[in-house]
């Protein structure tokens, strides 16, 4: 009976998710504390969709989520250097040099010889 309870077994913490409409990607939208599945639903439900229109809600208890470990985060994200090709910042030239081939087509002398074609 002397024992101390802070509470941290009887709470368990979950995730919740939503979806906005059928064809909505699900979105995390916060955590909560609850002692059970039902609770964690109903305390959802409260602070939520109370405030947002939503479909469906799914309440995930947060020790069934699965997350990379640190050292599995550096080997799975390391990108190859010989893959540049892939991200659109080496093409940000493209623009200039579609302006500058615009201009060289339509310059004030080309536009001109337009008129005496029409005329002739």
């Amino acid at each position: 009976m002397g024992e101390k309870h802070d509470g941290s077994e009887f709470y368990q913490e979950y995730e919740v998710f939503s979806k906005k409409s059928d064809k909505a990607p699900l979105q995390h939208q916060f955590s909560l504390l609850a002692p059970n599945e039902d609770m964690a639903l109903s305390m959802a439900q409260e602070n939520f969709m109370r405030r947002e229109n939503v479909v469906d809600v799914w309440v995930v208890p947060r020790t069934n989520i699965r997350s990379m470990t640190s050292k599995e985060r550096q080997q799975l994200t390391k990108r190859l250097d010989n893959k540049d090709y892939r991200t659109t910042k080496g093409y940000g030239y493209l623009r200039k040099k579609w302006r500058d081939k615009e201009q060289d087509m339509l310059d004030e002398k080309e536009i001109l010889s337009w008129k005496e074609v029409k005329k002739g």
